[in-house]
């Protein structure tokens, strides 16, 4: 297993936030910053300057924040957990948009690089696998009311076995 960044969920969020006001609006101010994260302006300062020792961002009080090359590499593969995680609880699992936001926050902070590429490479395994796929996703979502039953499972596999034939 790979070891976890050294950065804080909170740092990691900053991150993430101003690759998205970077994005949108070029440069990132504290004042949009500290909007986007619902937090005081004031404890926005503390965590700029934690950054920019760290060589993650360019950072002058009262100024513009930008990322650094390195704090924009580990800002977008934050970015892409966090869209991946979103989209197989929304897509796969069915979370509502909202809730499904919220949690991919919370889970895009604890997955290592090792374990976000193998979910990585399951979901592109059922998207892409000819035997799983869209009919295999709509057969989970069919299935609602099954949890765990493995008689209704057994059945399953005797029907698709017998069409097979």
């Amino acid at each position: 297993m790979q070891n976890k960044s050294i950065l804080s969920e909170s740092l990691e969020d900053y991150l993430e936030t101003i690759l998205k006001l970077q994005t949108t609006k070029s440069v990132a101010r504290s004042k949009d910053i500290a909007s986007a994260l619902d937090i005081k302006r004031g404890s926005v300062t503390g965590m700029l300057k934690k950054l920019a020792a760290n060589g993650m961002i360019n950072y002058e009080p009262y100024g513009y924040v930008t990322l650094t090359p390195k704090g924009k590499k580990i800002a977008v593969e934050i970015e892409k957990r966090h869209i991946v995680l979103k989209d197989f609880l929304v897509r796969i699992l069915k979370i509502e948009s909202d809730d499904a936001e919220e949690t991919a926050c919370r889970m895009e902070h604890a997955l290592d690089k090792e374990t976000f590429s193998r979910f990585s490479e399951f979901i592109a395994f059922i998207d892409n696998c000819p035997k799983c796929g869209k009919e295999w996703i709509e057969a989970f979502h069919a299935s609602d009311g099954i949890k765990n039953d493995a008689e209704a499972c057994k059945t399953c596999i005797e029907n698709t076995q017998n069409q097979l034939k």
